[in-house]
């Protein structure tokens, strides 16, 4: 299977949206609890700096995933050294390598464009996901208590850091 990874545009992003609304409906692996709409995805993508970027997963032309690479804060330059991530994969395409494809690419964007270290937030119930952190070299630094509520319900969240 060729997975094909590249930077988002503002054309994808009703393939975004699509790849949200699955995953947002599973109410498990995301904080996220509504999908972006493909507006919001474009305007959001427009936003973005050039050390920034969304970068979406083909399989035989269809995004079947993405990762989205933020600065972890723009009214500062102090933390200019300190990105985040996040991951959103379709179902049918988990454990099949496209998570490792994306964070691979991602992480040698994010060196190429000076980042020294990146931060993820993994939902404390998502125990593949963490694990798939680590498998990264991020390290698991701390518990936000109670930090996602969805449908009613609380959930952790744990915070991880890989330096590059």
């Amino acid at each position: 299977m060729e997975i094909t990874i590249r930077r988002a545009t503002s054309d994808d992003a009703e393939a975004i949206s699509a790849v949200w609304e699955v995953v947002c409906a599973e109410r498990v692996y995301t904080a996220i609890n509504r999908a972006f709409t493909p507006r919001q995805e474009r305007e959001y993508i427009a936003t973005l700096s050039d050390r920034e970027g969304i970068f979406v997963a083909e399989v035989k032309g269809q995004v079947v995933g993405f990762q989205s690479l933020d600065l972890w804060a723009k009214y500062t330059d102090s933390f200019d050294h300190v990105g985040v991530m996040g991951t959103i994969i379709l179902p049918k395409w988990r454990r099949e390598g496209v998570g490792r494809r994306l964070a691979e690419h991602t992480l040698d964007f994010a060196r190429a464009n000076g980042y020294e270290k990146m931060v993820i937030y993994v939902r404390g119930g998502n125990a593949r996901g963490r694990a798939f952190y680590r498998s990264l070299g991020f390290a698991p630094k701390g518990v936000l208590a109670q930090q996602v509520k969805i449908d009613g319900q609380y959930e952790d969240e744990v915070f991880m850091e890989l330096f590059l």
